[in-house]
């Protein structure tokens, strides 16, 4: 994805941004701007060093006074919206950090977030002075804008994606909680994904606080309940036994007394890296207990690495109620071409399919190198599909 984005900041793009400045500063000089920038290191740049690049370039086209630099830059601000002006929120990490610009460097990025977001340019900010910067973030809880709620629980995520990391809330997530209790019924849905967002971080450190917290909330509000189901997915996903209970699953050593038949299957059991085969599942389901239960559906992948080694990853198939009997199938078509985040490589993948993180039944996939460059097909393609069925 990364690949593709920065290409955005492109010739035409720069010189839109730097018309827009000299509108406002008629002493910026665009095309020299420009040049700066694209330099002879600019096509070997990723998306993340394009940003920076623009942003320390643009300090040393701007007045040297940073407050001047600061005013200039937010009155273009209500025109410049959207995913490329990152560069503006990093424009104040770059050169705002020095305790004199404290209060400025806080008002811009209040308002730089509204038009593109600066959950990044924060962090540099928490890390140097987490109590001074986590109380700033506390009273953003309180802001009219969404975007600047969002702001106070996104900018201080612990493993915030793309974002630098920040192992003191790894450690101990305590001075988020007060940021996220504020946070917990607000009104704007964009705000609530980030609180669940947040939540799903910490319980990847400390599963036990999420817990606490979800005990805590839940029943409070819809709004609530729905941050708590999201915020403990990856809980879920485990099969944590706690998560599972606090949301009604079967735990998982019980749910292998459930499963009556599972069966999944490919249609193929050997396959060139770039195609595509058809995934189908069967699963009965039964219950003695007069209460209904939740069952969680998923299947898992085990990616071959560059090494040979495998990494899971689990996709969601569905939920369901189970009282009584319940009978499901189903079909996926799973893709095998590379991705910018996923890059396959050739081995035995083997696909699970999972009840409640139980594993039901599994098959195997013999990934191999494309097709030859004159067409050839590898050898033993299309034989027999391989299937597993664990239970009578």
């Amino acid at each position: 994805m990364a690949e593709a984005l920065k290409s955005i900041y492109s010739a035409d793009f720069l010189r839109k941004f730097g018309n827009l400045i000299s509108e406002v500063h008629s002493g910026f000089q665009t095309e020299a701007f420009v040049r700066d920038v694209m330099d002879e290191e600019w096509e070997h740049s990723e998306l993340k060093q394009r940003i920076r690049k623009i942003s320390t370039i643009l300090g040393r086209h701007l007045p040297s006074r940073y407050e001047d630099a600061i005013d200039i830059l937010l009155a273009i601000n209500d025109r410049c919206t959207g995913f490329p002006y990152l560069i503006l929120p990093d424009f104040v990490e770059v050169y705002g950090q020095a305790d004199e610009h404290w209060e400025l460097s806080m008002r811009a990025l209040e308002q730089f977030t509204c038009g593109s977001s600066a959950e990044f340019a924060v962090r540099p900010f928490i890390l140097r002075q987490p109590e001074r910067m986590m109380a700033q973030m506390l009273a953003w809880t309180e802001h009219p804008s969404e975007h600047v709620r969002r702001l106070a629980s996104e900018g201080c995520r612990p493993r915030l994606p793309w974002g630098v990391s920040l192992p003191l809330f790894k450690r101990d997530p305590s001075p988020i909680l007060p940021i996220l209790e504020r946070l917990k019924q607000d009104p704007s849905l964009y705000v609530r994904k980030s609180v669940a967002n947040n939540l799903n971080d910490i319980a990847k450190d400390n599963p036990n606080v999420v817990l606490q917290t979800a005990r805590r909330w839940l029943g409070v509000h819809p709004h609530t309940d729905w941050i708590i189901r999201h915020g403990l997915r990856t809980m879920i996903r485990r099969a944590d036994p706690e998560a599972l209970a606090l949301f009604g699953f079967a735990e998982t050593e019980a749910t292998a007394e459930l499963i009556s038949h599972a069966e999944i299957r490919l249609d193929k059991d050997k396959l060139p890296i770039g195609g595509d085969c058809e995934m189908s599942y069967e699963l009965r389901l039964t219950s003695h207990r007069p209460d209904a239960m939740k069952v969680r559906i998923e299947y898992a992948v085990d990616y071959v690495r560059a090494n040979g080694r495998t990494s899971r990853k689990l996709f969601f198939l569905t939920e369901k109620t189970l009282q009584g009997t319940l009978q499901l199938q189903g079909q996926r078509t799973l893709h095998w071409g590379d991705l910018s985040t996923r890059r396959h490589y050739p081995g035995n993948h083997r696909i699970t399919l999972l009840v409640n993180g139980h594993e039901a039944a599994h098959t195997l996939l013999d990934l191999v190198h494309p097709l030859h460059k004159d067409g050839r097909p590898p050898h033993h393609i299309g034989k027999q599909p391989r299937s597993s069925n664990l239970h009578p």
